[in-house]
């Protein structure tokens, strides 16, 4: 079983909205809560990209072009990290994953099958 498991994608009109989750079912809490945990999209024919990231302390980053419309957030109760996606732009289409970063932010576990995503009318 995966470290990490994303849900939630769909296809969804432009100006629609979607949350997706990430499950960490392997982890004990003490190992989860301490992470500093991100979300990663690519679409075709492009590399793949940070989103959002969310610290233990949940501060937050988000690349420019979804700041204001995205929003990570984080239940460490649940292992779990989410991704509120709004008024979304067929440019948001891509397969989404979710991992934690190193002190270095780099992708600390093998990735995960993501979520696809896709806006269109």
């Amino acid at each position: 079983q995966a470290q990490l498991v994303e849900s939630g994608g769909g296809l969804v009109q432009p100006g629609g909205s979607l949350r997706l989750s990430c499950i960490a079912p392997r982890m004990i809490f003490s190992v989860f809560s301490p992470l500093l945990m991100a979300w990663y999209r690519q679409a075709p024919g492009k590399e793949r990209e940070l989103v959002a990231s969310i610290t233990p302390g949940r501060s937050t980053h988000y690349e420019e072009s979804v700041r204001g419309r995205f929003t990570i957030s984080r239940d460490n109760s649940r292992k779990t990290v989410y991704l509120q996606m709004s008024n979304m732009e067929p440019e948001d289409t891509a397969v989404y994953y979710c991992n934690a970063l190193t002190n270095t932010n780099q992708p600390s576990y093998s990735w995960g099958q993501g979520t696809q995503v896709t806006v269109a009318s």
